[in-house]
């Protein structure tokens, strides 16, 4: 036990990888009900989920004269389908196969009298099946997830006030189903060169659009089977300046992949830190440091100092 273990719990990957993989699958078929229900967002951000007070959430979704909400509740354990006309629906989180989790949301849906069809190919994974054939993956660790939503809990906290430090586009502190981690990315203001694309099961044209400008962009991610198979914080700049690999940054746990091209901070570095809020911070800090004056961003227009609350910011 550390003193951060309640607001940092431990959460190492290899014991709950099956239910991370579960976990992102059902992630995605929500994730799509939103996508297809709302209108595009620059960057993608009309897709993303956010961090809630008990799990993760799509927010309001249109439908019609209503909208309606979705929302995975890992404290109870159960997905909440709730309209704006006071009706509900829930679908119980536990061990069960991503073909049948996609079956009950439809069901869920239909009974609440919201018609929606979505693709059923996962993105961003190689070598997937469609939600209603995969009974393959079928693994929930109650405790894993609770414990991997209070790590997205600590982290929101600490991206969020990141964020107040930006005058420029900043996008929200939201989460990606299709990689599965929580991010927050600020632009430059300039263009960027033309993605190139080439993510597994992702069109090329999403990935253009979603980097049509220069960012700075961080995250978290829960580790995944390669060479980062540990809970990690990244950060990376598109296009990298040159010289940002070689760029130095805090804290000393902190490193460049070059298999991965971004910034890494392991996890444990974190919440092992004598203060996890300001290891991190000190993180998102120094790595926008590095592609902001490695890429000759206008600091002075673009920055203010972080937000204080109740404060209103000084002009």
């Amino acid at each position: 036990m550390t003193p951060n273990d309640d607001r940092w719990p431990a959460l190492p990957f290899d014991p709950w990888r099956k239910t991370a993989a579960t976990l992102q699958l059902w992630t995605q078929v929500v994730g799509k009900i939103r996508l297809v229900r709302t209108p595009w967002v620059n960057h993608s951000w009309h897709v993303a989920l956010y961090v809630s007070a008990r799990g993760l959430t799509t927010g309001p979704i249109p439908d019609g004269d209503r909208v309606f909400e979705i929302e995975f509740d890992f404290i109870d354990h159960v997905l909440w389908l709730r309209t704006s006309d006071g009706h509900v629906r829930q679908v119980m989180l536990r061990p069960m196969a991503v073909a049948e989790f996609y079956a009950d949301v439809m069901a869920a849906l239909a009974q609440l009298g919201i018609a929606v069809t979505i693709n059923t190919m996962p993105n961003e994974i190689a070598g997937a099946v469609p939600f209603e054939k995969d009974r393959l993956n079928k693994d929930y660790d109650r405790d894993a997830a609770q414990r991997f939503w209070r790590v997205l809990v600590s982290t929101q906290r600490v991206m969020t006030h990141f964020r107040t430090g930006f005058l420029g586009k900043v996008s929200p502190v939201h989460f990606f189903w299709g990689s599965f981690d929580l991010a927050v990315t600020r632009f430059s203001g300039r263009g960027a060169p033309r993605h190139p694309g080439g993510v597994p099961n992702l069109p090329n044209d999403v990935a253009a659009e979603a980097y049509s400008h220069e960012v700075s962009s961080a995250g978290f991610w829960p580790g995944s089977p390669g060479p980062v198979d540990y809970p990690a914080f990244y950060s990376y700049a598109y296009p990298a300046p040159d010289g940002f690999a070689e760029a130095k940054v805090k804290p000393d746990a902190a490193f460049f992949s070059k298999l991965l091209g971004e910034f890494v901070l392991p996890y444990e570095a974190v919440r092992n830190a004598p203060d996890p809020d300001a290891a991190l911070m000190d993180f998102l800090r120094s790595t926008y440091d590095a592609a902001a004056d490695l890429g000759a961003w206008d600091r002075a227009a673009l920055e203010c100092d972080l937000g204080e609350a109740g404060k209103p910011r000084p002009v």
